[in-house]
């Protein structure tokens, strides 16, 4: 990995372990992981009883702190993949069935070429980025450029560059649907939103943020999006607009000291909100040696064989995961494949 990229693994954790109870081994201590996804309903009692809305907000912070540790990513890229990661958890608790994911994967002409996050139903996410270590300046704002390492800029004019957002819905049953749009911002809130739109035809509004500490931690990482149910009000479309439009980034509302269920509650300011489920979500890949293992062994024999005169070492893109197997445990698993 490049230097200059900030701390890496063995600079925050004395024991790199991240267990199923979902707690962080820090050298200072045992922290509890505290991210999660909120689903709520939203009415307004002075037009009808029936919700106009359903919504999500999200608390990523750690989520996205454990995605950045992995795979030692910059600032910038640090941002853009926890805002995916974070779109990915909200969106992914939509899902009917376990054995559903859902990916997000957005493809541009920016230096970071690709970010991937992927999520279930319970909230559990992993990603990466291409390129984990983009260096550029500051956009117009002084903010982070994620749509700059996202999308690019032409070296002629200026311009910005392009991409495209992928949404693939896939599980064991049946064949992955995707549904695709074009990058407008690079700034992925605004993709997710011009993506819902022109893709799936569902009035929505996305806000994402991620927050960086001066010594590149993650200080703050969450969002929320709400989706329009058909039949809306006009009146109740204009209040809604009026609202957003006010209303400060996420990142600022979250630093201000409000948790999740608080940034929804601003956001939806003058409305009803009930919250009708909380789903811890974390960063989770699931990969193992054993199943590391299996797809060693789907090679088949032959070119398992062909491999086998040296260690082998393979590389978990989603978690950063290094998994190495010695000429003699290769030999093993070769004992247990028929030969061509």
């Amino acid at each position: 990995m490049p230097d200059g990229c900030g701390p890496c693994l063995t600079d925050l954790l004395e024991t790199p372990v991240f267990s199923d109870s979902v707690l962080l081994y820090h050298a200072k201590g045992v922290i509890l992981l505290s991210d999660y996804i909120l689903r709520a309903s939203v009415v307004d009692r002075k037009v009808s009883t029936e919700p106009f809305c359903r919504a999500f907000a999200a608390s990523t912070r750690d989520l996205v702190e454990e995605a950045r540790v992995r795979h030692n990513t910059s600032p910038v890229v640090t941002a853009a993949l926890g805002r995916l990661l974070t779109a990915a958890a909200m969106m992914g608790v939509t899902l009917k069935r376990d054995d559903e994911r859902l990916v997000l994967k957005i493809d541009g002409d920016g230096p970071v070429k690709t970010l991937l996050a992927e999520s279930n139903n319970r909230a559990e996410v992993r990603g990466y980025p291409g390129e984990p270590c983009v260096m550029i300046g500051a956009n117009d704002k002084g903010k982070l450029d994620v749509a700059g390492a996202v999308r690019g800029y032409c070296a002629a004019d200026g311009t910005m560059g392009g991409g495209i957002l992928r949404v693939t819905r896939k599980g064991s049953g049946g064949e992955p649907f995707t549904g695709t749009s074009e990058l407008v911002s690079g700034e992925i809130a605004e993709d997710l939103t011009y993506y819902y739109a022109v893709s799936e035809q569902t009035p929505s509004a996305v806000s994402l943020g991620v927050l960086m500490n001066r010594n590149n931690t993650v200080r703050q990482a969450g969002g929320f999006i709400l989706q329009l149910l058909p039949d809306t009000p006009e009146e109740i479309i204009v209040k809604l607009e009026a609202r957003l439009s006010a209303l400060p980034s996420v990142t600022t509302l979250l630093d201000s000291g409000l948790d999740a269920e608080g940034v929804l509650r601003e956001a939806l300011s003058g409305f009803d909100v009930t919250v009708t489920d909380k789903i811890p979500a974390r960063f989770h890949c699931g990969c193992t040696r054993e199943s590391v293992e299996r797809v060693l062994l789907s090679l088949g024999y032959k070119e398992l064989m062909s491999i086998a005169d040296k260690p082998v070492e393979v590389h978990c893109d989603y978690c950063g995961s290094d998994y190495e197997y010695t000429r003699e445990e290769v030999e093993a698993l070769l004992k247990q494949l028929p030969q061509a």
